[in-house]
């Protein structure tokens, strides 16, 4: 993290505009009293300066409300619900609340929340991959912000990180599956666009291919939003396909018991006449039947780590320090052998 750094103003943005403190704060506050033309231009001087009106300074001189926010992709996948469960435990044995959003996978709701957030004074943030603008890494550093990134690992990021190996998660699943003898493999993708977690996983199956001889560019991906009957229907779209695939690896788990679901509804036998395998081990994994053969991700060791390591950042005992998980496979019931 780096510190020092020079948190814009009210004035900075008055004299950046050539108006008045009072007039930037008509702007904020009653933009349909001020000239279209001052009012851009007041506007554009924010954005440019990055400045944003600290509501926890107002109370705090110091700007310190020993608050996190923390904005994650969706509030309807379970292995969000789990990790986050387990941050804000941690985060309140260290004397921290915490404040969450959730930006639907869409940029630009995540960039207005990192903006609400700070704004609300947010001492500092956790967000969900690496893959966003960079001018919005540039706002956070203006604003001395700290963040920490979860729900994936890299060396070869800036900012620091908490999570696990997504690509070699899905290589190693890849080649549990072609010892099984499976040649006509499948993709349920979640939408990769914004979400680097999707493009590792993509990208790590594609490696396990490569690496036994495969042509990583001959499998049929269909890339789909999450939600059960999405993974259904992706999976009716692959059955279609002449020959049909031995086996449909899935982007998660939500999208797997979709496709099983639909498989069962089709008549098709899992594991013997086509194989599933999910991403994540959230509950559902373990109690449909069969079970699913996935990847299992620990969501709550993940939670408590990046608790921990973001109130370093904050309290200035760590200039921040990238923690790599193990992502373990769990061979279940929906994953056999494929004899041709």
């Amino acid at each position: 993290m780096q510190t020092g750094q020079t948190i814009p103003t009210l004035d900075d943005v008055a004299k950046a505009a050539g108006v008045s403190t009072a007039t930037v704060s008509r702007c904020l506050n009653l933009p349909d009293r001020v000239a279209k033309a001052t009012l851009d231009r007041v506007m554009r001087s924010i954005d440019e300066l990055g400045y944003t009106p600290n509501f926890g300074a107002r109370v705090m001189a110091a700007r310190r409300t020993r608050t996190i926010g923390a904005i994650i992709p969706t509030m309807e996948n379970a292995i969000f619900a789990r990790g986050i469960q387990a941050f804000q435990e941690e985060l309140r044995t260290l004397g921290y609340m915490l404040l969450i959003s959730s930006s639907a996978y869409d940029p630009a709701v995540e960039k207005d929340q990192i903006r609400a957030l700070v704004a609300r004074g947010a001492d500092a943030l956790l967000l969900i991959g690496h893959d966003r603008e960079p001018d919005i890494y540039q706002y956070l550093e203006r604003q001395d912000v700290p963040i920490l990134v979860a729900w994936t690992y890299s060396k070869d990021h800036d900012q620091p990180s908490v999570g696990f190996d997504n690509r070699k998660s899905m290589s190693g699943l890849v080649s549990h599956i072609i010892g099984l003898g499976h040649e006509r493999i499948a993709v349920i993708s979640g939408i990769t666009k914004g979400n680097d977690r999707a493009q590792l996983r993509l990208a790590g199956i594609r490696d396990g291919l490569r690496d036994h001889g495969r042509d990583p560019d001959g499998i049929r991906v269909i890339e789909t939003p999450y939600g059960i009957q999405n993974g259904a229907d992706a999976f009716d779209a692959l059955m279609a396909d002449d020959p049909r695939p031995t086996v449909v690896m899935c982007g998660n788990d939500v999208l797997a018991v979709g496709a099983l679901r639909r498989a069962q509804e089709i008549g098709l036998r899992v594991p013997e006449d086509v194989s599933i395998t999910g991403f994540d081990d959230i509950e559902i994994a373990r109690i449909v039947t069969p079970s699913l053969t996935t990847v299992h991700v620990p969501h709550r060791e993940m939670g408590r780590k990046a608790a921990v390591e973001l109130v370093r950042i904050l309290e200035h005992k760590s200039d921040g320090v990238s923690v790599k998980l193990d992502a373990t496979l769990q061979l279940r019931g929906s994953l056999g052998v494929h004899e041709p």
